[in-house]
């Protein structure tokens, strides 16, 4: 059944007292935007939570395996294709780019996996070369509303890793290291789903409701004391009457705006911000569903 819709939606979440996305090349500080001081969350952190999701809900099993997830060899997931055709991975026609067989391969990938059809993927392993994939849901960076404060503690831990360790702490068995965390940060993003890239990949309107299932209680299956409490806020779905859309998506998304209330100078909780919805700026064209 083909993909009728295209969808744009803004996606609101906070988090309080953790670090929703650290950054590497920081010292695992939390990612920020130095000019403007405002938190931000990637894409790919967003997805992995999507796809941990699915990890738990459909146990990795096909057509929902996960493509991109801990400890997976790409190039063993990409034989998968091959050997469930029947072909000889030995075969230099089953190498080349753009082949029969690589075409079938990548048809069979992005039938078997969620992450695929859903995010699509670069599957041009040297010795199982399944294609490329563009998929028809793609995420912004999420983007905190206000500016954010990262705070940094010391921590300590009564026990040291090696024997080294503890023979240069005869007298105090003690190691030190630091931790980050937001006190508090509402962010907001953006995402897109293309009706004729889904109905290449074979997103169905059955991934599309476990996608909004995923959105709206991956959080809850991700809590660490890293992470603190982080919390779905908003879920605000554009549908669109036809496949290519009847507005820009950047007038949509001007449409809901999200504000401190009157008094609030450092905000704290969700309960400090208001949502405005502004419904003049979109045509009957597009129906919205505040699915959160």
């Amino acid at each position: 059944m083909p993909f009728n819709h295209r969808y744009d939606f803004v996606y609101l979440f906070d988090v309080k007292d953790g670090n929703p996305n650290g950054d590497p090349d920081a010292g695992n500080s939390p990612r920020i935007d130095f000019e403007t001081c405002q938190g931000l969350v990637t894409d790919v952190c967003l997805k992995r939570k999507i796809r941990n999701y699915m990890l738990c809900l459909k146990n990795d099993q096909s057509p929902f395996r996960i493509y991109i997830k801990e400890k997976s060899v790409l190039e063993m997931q990409n034989e998968l294709a091959f050997q469930s055709l029947g072909y000889d991975l030995k075969s230099d026609q089953g190498k080349r780019k753009g082949s029969e067989k690589t075409l079938e391969a990548r048809a069979w990938m992005c039938e078997n996996f969620y992450d695929i059809r859903t995010f699509g993927a670069v599957m041009g392993n040297k010795e199982a070369n399944c294609g490329q994939v563009r998929g028809p849901v793609q995420l912004t960076f999420a983007r905190s509303i206000d500016p954010i404060i990262s705070l940094e503690h010391t921590i300590t831990r009564v026990a040291v890793s090696t024997k080294r360790e503890a023979e240069q702490q005869e007298n105090e068995n003690k190691t030190m290291g630091r931790k980050y965390t937001v006190p508090y940060g509402l962010y907001r993003a953006h995402g897109f789903i293309s009706a004729n890239l889904a109905n290449q990949t074979g997103f169905s309107s059955k991934d599309l409701e476990l996608l909004w299932e995923a959105l709206k209680n991956m959080f809850d299956q991700d809590h660490s004391a890293s992470k603190g409490t982080m919390s779905v806020r908003g879920l605000y779905v554009f549908q669109h009457e036809s496949s290519l859309g009847n507005i820009p998506a950047h007038n949509l998304f001007d449409s809901i705006t999200v504000k401190k209330k009157a008094g609030i100078e450092v905000p704290r909780d969700f309960s400090d911000y208001e949502i405005l919805i502004n419904k003049e700026k979109y045509p009957s064209t597009v129906r919205l569903m505040e699915m959160v």
